[in-house]
């Protein structure tokens, strides 16, 4: 691998960790949102980057409202075209537990119907061994503000070092390429 191929991997894996913290720092007041973490490996093609999602638990924020569910532990609910953890949910004009865009959430037995009272479920939300649900709750985002602003920076700072490595490269090349040619 030559050096333009190099630093220019290098640059793809700094434009990659920016979008990941930039997308983690737009989401720092999502409830539910798990942050993603950067993974950069060196492979046979250069500066890869990657992430995976912290799987750790976000705080959970006292709401008081009835159809508002944290998950303590692992799982996401399941809802009609997606899965998340925000669990701030309402009661449908059918009567099924639903999100704030109408997704419904899906139960052991079909989708979730909310009693007529508008707090009691009448189907078990399914989750792993070891975690709950509580009720009248709201997981946090997982995400350390301050932290991905600093990750920013530092993507950007890599960015520009290897913008800066790429303009030698190529200006050593344009002398050597002129020295070549006045040899001849």
């Amino acid at each position: 691998m030559d050096g333009i191929a190099w630093t220019a991997s290098a640059m793809r894996a700094a434009r990659r960790r920016l979008e990941i913290a930039a997308q983690n720092l737009a989401n720092a007041s999502t409830d539910g949102f798990q942050r993603a973490v950067v993974r950069v490996a060196m492979t046979a093609k250069g500066l890869v980057a990657g992430s995976v999602v912290a799987r750790e638990q976000g705080a959970l924020r006292e709401t008081g409202r009835r159809l508002d569910l944290a998950i303590v532990g692992e799982g996401q609910f399941v809802l009609e075209d997606r899965t998340t953890r925000n669990g701030a949910f309402v009661r449908d004009a059918a009567g099924f537990l639903a999100d704030g865009r109408g997704s419904r959430v899906r139960g052991e037995h079909g989708w979730v119907r909310v009693a007529a009272d508008g707090g009691t479920l009448l189907d078990r939300i399914p989750l792993p061994a070891g975690s709950q649900l509580r009720t009248g709750a709201l997981e946090s985002p997982n995400v350390n503000a301050p932290a991905e602003m600093v990750e920013i920076l530092d993507a950007e700072r890599a960015f520009e070092t290897a913008q800066k490595a790429l303009g030698a490269i190529d200006e050593t090349r344009a002398k050597d390429a002129n020295e070549i040619g006045r040899l001849r």
